[in-house]
C-alpha cells in the first residue's frame, strides 16, 4: 500500500506541474502581478461528502500518511521553504522568472480549483505570464491562431515531460498538509484537494479536438474563439486548444496515464 500511495502522489504532482506551466499564456504580455488577495468562498451549509468522480474505481483520497522529517512552517510563512524546495526541483532555471513565489501554495490551489471555470483569476496564479504576445494570422480575411503561437509552449511541454517524478513526489508529500489547508481555507472545509485535482484532469481529457485553422475574434482587448461552443469551455480546456494540437496531444497523453494510475487499483496479492 505504501508503494501504491507513493506513485499515486508522484503522478498527481506531475499533473499539477503540467497544468501550472501552461497557464503562462494567460496574459497578452508580461505584467507584474498584484499582491495576492485570497477571497473565501461561501462555506456550504452541510458537510461536503467526497463522491466518486468517474465510473472507474474511485481515486484514493489525498490525505496521505505524511512522515515529516521536521515540522512544516505555518501556511502563511511557508514561502521560503517552498522556494528552497522548488530550487532543488528546477536547478537550471531562475525561479522568479517562472513562478510567483509569494503565497505560492495558496496560488497553486486557486489555480487548480479555477481551471474548470470560465475564467482564471489572473492576479492569483502561481506562474509568471508567458513572454511575448498571443500570435494570430490572417487567413482568407479571418483571424486564426498562428502556428508561431504554438511554439511558445514547446519549451514548457518539454520541461514538464522531463521533470523528475521522484523529486516531485518528495516535494508534494512534504508540503501536502499545507495544500490541503489552503484548499479548506478557500471555502472547502470538508473537501479533499486531490478530489478536485482528479475532477480537473477529467475535464481536461474531455477537451474536444479542434481542426485547424482555429478561428478567433477580437471584440475587445482580448481574443476569443469565434466558435461559441469553444468560447464556452472551461479555462483549462481553452488553454489546451490555444497551445496547438501537437502540444495538447502530449499533455492529454500524460494526463490519461495519470488518470489511469489515480483510478485503477492493482490486484490484491
Amino acid at each position: 500500500m505504501k508503494s501504491q500511495k507513493f506513485w499515486i502522489m508522484t503522478l498527481t504532482v506531475v499533473a499539477a506541474i503540467v497544468l501550472g506551466v501552461y497557464l503562462w499564456q494567460t496574459y497578452l504580455g508580461p505584467k507584474k502581478p498584484p499582491p495576492l488577495v485570497v477571497e473565501k468562498k461561501p462555506v456550504p451549509e452541510k458537510p461536503q461528502v467526497p463522491t466518486v468522480l468517474h465510473p472507474l474505481p474511485p481515486a484514493p483520497k489525498a490525505q496521505p500518511p505524511v512522515q515529516q522529517e521536521k515540522p512544516l512552517p505555518a501556511l502563511e510563512s511557508s514561502d521560503s521553504a517552498v522556494q528552497e524546495n522548488l530550487g532543488r526541483l528546477f536547478p537550471r532555471i531562475k525561479l522568479a522568472e517562472v513562478f510567483i513565489l509569494n503565497h505560492f501554495i495558496q496560488r497553486f490551489v486557486v489555480m487548480v480549483d479555477n481551471l474548470p471555470r470560465h475564467q482564471l483569476p489572473s492576479n492569483r496564479l502561481p506562474t509568471q505570464p508567458a513572454p511575448g504576445q498571443f500570435q494570430v494570422a490572417n487567413k482568407n480575411g479571418e483571424l486564426v491562431i498562428s502556428p508561431e503561437n504554438y511554439r511558445r509552449y514547446a519549451p514548457y511541454v518539454h520541461l514538464a515531460e522531463k521533470a523528475d517524478t521522484e523529486k516531485l513526489v518528495a516535494f508534494y508529500t512534504h508540503f501536502y498538509p499545507l495544500f490541503q489547508e489552503a484548499y479548506e481555507k478557500l471555502g472547502y472545509p470538508h473537501g479533499y484537494f486531490n478530489d478536485r485535482l482528479v475532477e480537473v484532469i477529467d475535464q481536461l481529457l474531455d477537451t474536444p479536438k479542434v481542426s485547424e485553422p482555429i478561428r478567433v475574434v477580437q471584440p475587445g482587448i482580448r481574443y476569443q474563439y469565434a466558435d461559441p461552443k469553444l468560447e464556452s469551455l472551461g479555462a483549462g480546456q481553452k488553454i489546451l486548444i490555444r497551445m496547438g494540437p501537437e502540444n495538447a496531444a502530449k499533455v492529454k497523453d500524460k494526463l490519461e496515464k495519470i488518470r489511469q494510475a489515480l483510478t485503477t487499483r492493482p490486484p490484491q496479492s
